[in-house]
């Protein structure tokens, strides 16, 4: 009896299942070769994931439903949220227009005069006129630091304090400038040292002793703005340090400088907030905030991002209603619930699985062009890759995630053969080197891109 002739179809089929099986045997050889049995990983806490999206196949899976402290892989999180909600433009600032002053609403957009953004909407529309500016602060529900941060890193610039109406990034520029004086005041008093703080604003500033190394540093009060300059011997050093913010009092002293503006203030307390409709100023794409997030891994921006979408969808500046909203919307249907804190990754209270970031990755995959995706990430060479080998360039689009004992990786892989893989490699505890994990997650992704 002739056996019926295989359709195309099938034949496809069980093509695509012979590949993902000998692709699946190869890949769990790599991983016990590469990850597995590597001295340092072997006392960690490791997870790996890795999926085929097309054969909608797991290829390898270890301790993927376990949970991890992910660190900045939690901003995989973040930017899917924000490109299902912040739209094409991010919303600059609500303006209302009253018969004698301005009733401005803050967005907790954080391009408002921040360095890498030459297009400034809101500044622009405020220069343009002249009344009196007030504040309508009343959605601000949160605080400055995330929960879970690390407290003693708040001078830091990766732990910039989040707020309802931030300016430059909620962080100071210190630079030092050196001349030689024409004539000495004394012996070996040949300098003159200028330190410039930008933006201007209200800071206290006090000096220490100069660094015997040579080294420029600021340093910050804890909870007020108050630095502390240690001046050092190279012309153009310069740093950042985050200020305080007080809510928007901060941001308030820095615009009227900016603006020379008469008065600028939060709305008084117990007078009613005027109902006048209001229209919205948008400030940059959505993109040009996203593409530095992810590639070079932006606190700030992810948090005040997560911020961003909590006023969209609940009418609050509070990243746990975001987080309850999006987790019983958007994240519906994530393999394993996760506890989720912060926008960036700064809390170690965050907890995900390696196939809750495939899940997230898949779930962005189709709900929007590869090209895109591809623009936000970074690949080999550059952002927080830029260490990884040059033959993985344009062939991987990954998020980093590093803090003490915790490095992650997981995004998307473009094999030899032209395959699209979602990879998730989490590793925590361990005792070894963020470099030395990276390297090992990086043989492994090589070994997956030359078979697969």
């Amino acid at each position: 009896m002739r056996r019926p002739a295989m359709s195309t179809g099938m034949a496809l089929a069980a093509t695509l299942l012979l590949g993902s099986c000998s692709l699946s045997h190869h890949i769990r050889h790599a991983a016990e070769r590469q990850l597995l049995s590597d001295t340092t990983l072997g006392h960690a806490h490791l997870g790996v994931a890795v999926f085929d999206p097309e054969a909608g196949q797991w290829l390898y899976r270890f301790q993927s439903d376990k949970y991890f402290v992910p660190a900045s892989n939690t901003k995989i999180i973040t930017c899917f949220a924000a490109m299902k909600h912040l739209g094409d433009s991010l919303d600059g600032i609500v303006w209302r227009e009253l018969d004698t002053a301005i009733l401005l609403e803050p967005t907790g957009d954080p391009t408002l005069l921040h360095p890498d953004f030459r297009q400034q909407p809101v500044m622009d529309r405020l220069a343009g006129n002249p009344k009196p500016v007030y504040l309508n602060l009343s959605s601000w529900k949160t605080t400055p630091w995330g929960s879970g941060w690390s407290w003693d890193d708040y001078d830091a610039y990766y732990m910039a304090e989040r707020s309802p109406f931030p300016v430059h990034g909620n962080y100071v520029t210190w630079q030092q400038s050196i001349s030689k004086k024409e004539r000495p005041a004394s012996p070996g008093d040949t300098l003159d040292v200028f330190v410039t703080s930008d933006p201007e604003g209200p800071w206290q500033v006090a000096y220490k002793a100069p660094d015997p190394t040579g080294r420029f540093s600021v340093g910050r009060e804890r909870d007020q703005n108050r630095f502390w300059l240690t001046e050092g011997r190279t012309d153009g050093a310069h740093t950042e340090v985050p200020f305080v913010t007080h809510t928007a009092a901060t941001a308030i002293e820095v615009l009227q400088e900016r603006l020379s503006r008469p008065a600028m203030a939060e709305w008084p307390q117990g007078i009613p907030m005027p109902t006048v409709m209001g229209d919205v100023v948008r400030s940059v794409p959505t993109d040009s905030l996203l593409r530095p997030l992810m590639h070079r891994s932006d606190n700030f921006f992810a948090e005040q991002a997560l911020l961003m979408i909590s006023r969209k969808l609940t009418g609050v500046f509070r990243e746990s209603a975001a987080i309850d909203t999006l987790l019983a919307t958007t994240l519906l249907g994530m393999p394993q619930l996760p506890r989720w804190a912060d926008g960036s990754g700064l809390s170690r209270y965050n907890l995900f699985t390696p196939e809750d970031f495939i899940w997230v990755l898949g779930q962005m995959r189709a709900a929007f062009p590869m090209a895109r995706i591809q623009t936000l990430l970074p690949t080999a060479g550059t952002g927080t890759l830029g260490s990884m080998d040059r033959r993985l360039s344009g062939h991987i689009h990954a998020k980093t995630g590093t803090l003490t004992g915790v490095v992650a990786l997981s995004g998307y892989l473009r094999t030899k053969k032209g395959r699209w893989l979602l990879f998730s490699l989490l590793v925590n505890h361990h005792r070894g080197t963020a470099a030395g994990v990276r390297k090992r997650y990086e043989a492994f992704l090589l070994d997956l891109y030359e078979r697969g």
